[in-house]
């Protein structure tokens, strides 16, 4: 992996940002020592190195059975608990393998990240008729949203199913001792893994949360892990690239826009921006985590981008090589006039679009990051997330705010469940029933 920010330092000058990285590393022995706000919460720091093959094999045991016994797999979370599988999931599979024969993959649906009723309805109309089942993933087991279709998917997959499959097919990834989905795990006879007390959600892609339905899917979770170890064992790109962030802040960047010319990696954006906006945005401080998806989005956001407000700044992730070969076609007639691009590489022509906004964008007056990967496989996404992880802890120090809790996240909560009328409520349902009158 490679980080350039030579398109950074015509706005902050590299003096700056190098007395920022001094910092970072300061921060990064704080990390170590475990002497940071959320010190309780730094499991995920040291995760890649301690994974051990005899972990690894027994999180692909399981998921060889559910690729057995299942024709689809139904991963019931939110948050850090699906974001991250489904990222990688998203950006390793064929973009159209769900309409081609599956080759053994079971189709890897996503559950209990949202309330619409229409998708849960749609969902147990399709898993109708299917042999499937189920990754329960909740440390408390009372997540509304996950609770909720789980009640409904551990409903329908015994009665399609009966009572004892349902229970080879059911997995549980929660806490070790404690909650309803525990409870429920332990009952039930479920497999189950354990998430660390020490790792918080949207820090446990490396965990069984990430891992098991990644393996399901059929992906190389040793080359994942594998790839985090590298990064985990390097770390000064992401002191660099929280040094630089800070420096972009503390020059009035409040947005930051990844960019990305990959459509594979999409949700990877979508991991990416809860794990930091969840972790920075609080004590009314933070840069508001957004995402384009490139040269999609240059036909709807890129006005904005390129003459918009300047409190911008940009992250690109860039593939270096492409997974296959795709020439561009000439034509007789040529009325779109692009035969000039005849026989060249359809990449060649989105590298040059990236590398075209990159200047048009920074001549616009937006700084510009640039990560690069080799290739767009498990070993390089391994590596882009502990980047991302280990760079998030470092910012947040930089910042002043604790990375690892998320106080504000229970405020709808409080609001919904006194609009519901949940027993223990009362009060608030009294108070916010006045309210609104």
């Amino acid at each position: 992996m490679k980080l350039d920010i030579t398109k950074v330092t015509p706005f902050v000058g590299q003096d700056t940002i190098s007395s920022y990285q001094v910092r970072a590393t300061e921060a990064l022995k704080t990390l170590e020592e475990g002497t940071c706000p959320g010190n309780d919460f730094l499991g995920w720091l040291h995760l890649p190195s301690s994974l051990t093959p005899e972990f690894l094999n027994e999180i692909k045991a399981v998921a060889q059975t559910l690729r057995q016994e299942c024709e689809a797999v139904v991963v019931a979370g939110i948050g850090g608990s699906y974001l991250g599988a489904k990222a990688v999931i998203e950006a390793l599979s064929n973009s159209f393998q769900w309409l081609q024969d599956k080759s053994g993959n079971p189709t890897i649906l996503f559950a209990g990240n949202n309330i619409g009723e229409d998708y849960l309805f749609e969902l147990t109309e399709y898993l109708k008729g299917k042999r499937f089942g189920v990754i329960n993933i909740s440390k408390s087991g009372t997540t509304t949203e996950t609770a909720l279709a789980f009640r409904l998917l551990k409903k329908q997959c015994e009665q399609q199913r009966g009572k004892e499959t349902a229970r080879k097919v059911i997995v549980a990834i929660t806490d070790a001792r404690r909650g309803a989905a525990r409870t429920c795990a332990d009952k039930e006879g479920y497999k189950s893994f354990i998430i660390p007390d020490n790792v918080g959600g949207r820090f446990s892609v490396l965990t069984p949360v990430g891992l098991l339905p990644i393996a399901v899917a059929g992906f190389d979770i040793d080359q994942l892990v594998r790839g985090a170890q590298q990064m985990e064992a390097a770390g000064t790109l992401a002191t660099q690239y929280a040094a630089t962030r800070y420096a972009l802040y503390q020059e009035g960047k409040k947005i930051e826009i990844l960019a990305n010319y990959q459509p594979k990696l999409h949700f990877m954006a979508e991991w990416w921006k809860q794990l930091y906006g969840e972790s920075e945005g609080k004590d009314g401080k933070g840069i508001f985590p957004a995402s384009v998806d490139l040269t999609t989005d240059l036909h709807s956001m890129g006005q904005w981008i390129q003459e918009g407000e300047r409190t911008i700044f940009e992250t690109v992730i860039s593939v270096e090589t492409p997974e296959h070969t795709l020439l561009f076609p000439a034509d007789e007639e040529n009325l779109d006039g692009l035969n000039f691009l005849a026989c060249r590489r359809v990449d060649e022509v989105n590298k040059m679009a990236e590398l075209g906004t990159q200047l048009a964008h920074v001549d616009g007056g937006v700084p510009n990051i640039h990560i690069s990967i080799e290739r767009l496989d498990a070993y390089n996404l391994g590596q882009l997330i502990y980047f991302f992880e280990l760079a998030c802890g470092l910012y947040c120090q930089l910042l002043g705010v604790n990375a690892f809790n998320q106080p504000g996240v229970e405020a709808y909560k409080k609001n919904m469940f006194a609009l519901l009328g949940k027993p223990g409520y009362e009060k608030e349902t009294e108070a916010i029933k006045a309210r609104l009158a």
